[in-house]
């Protein structure tokens, strides 16, 4: 059973930075994707940014490209999104997912996903 538990959201000021993790067990890196998507009030699921854990190629939104990084560490199982220079629009519940596609933009084909943690970003 695939399983994915985030840790690391909270409250920060604007421009901060902020480190969500993911604890990913139930499933191979190799032949995933993992990665983050996110939903703010009153809008959709939305995809942030997505690693393929077979050869490291990452996705990135254009909104965080240049503020957030992922990374993973495949011994460990974890994959993390660092976030800096934090706007109000980053403000949402950021979801774990994984997926054997490699789609880090549709979040109906989505197969895993984790409960989410708040990220709230105050002005």
């Amino acid at each position: 059973e695939v399983q994915l538990v985030e840790s690391g959201g909270g409250l920060v000021p604007v421009g901060g930075s902020l480190t969500l993790s993911c604890a990913a067990s139930g499933f191979t890196f190799v032949d995933h994707i993992i990665g983050w998507f996110r939903q703010a009030p009153g809008k959709e699921r939305e995809g942030v940014a997505c690693i393929s854990g077979g050869d490291g190629v990452t996705y990135y939104a254009d909104s965080v490209k240049g503020r957030f990084t992922i990374s993973m560490n495949d011994a460990e199982r974890t994959v993390s999104l660092q976030m800096n220079s934090l706007k109000p629009d980053d403000t949402a519940i950021y979801y774990c997912i994984s997926d054997r596609e490699r789609n880090c933009r549709n979040p109906e084909t989505i197969t895993s996903w984790g409960q989410g943690t708040q990220v709230t970003v105050s002005s």
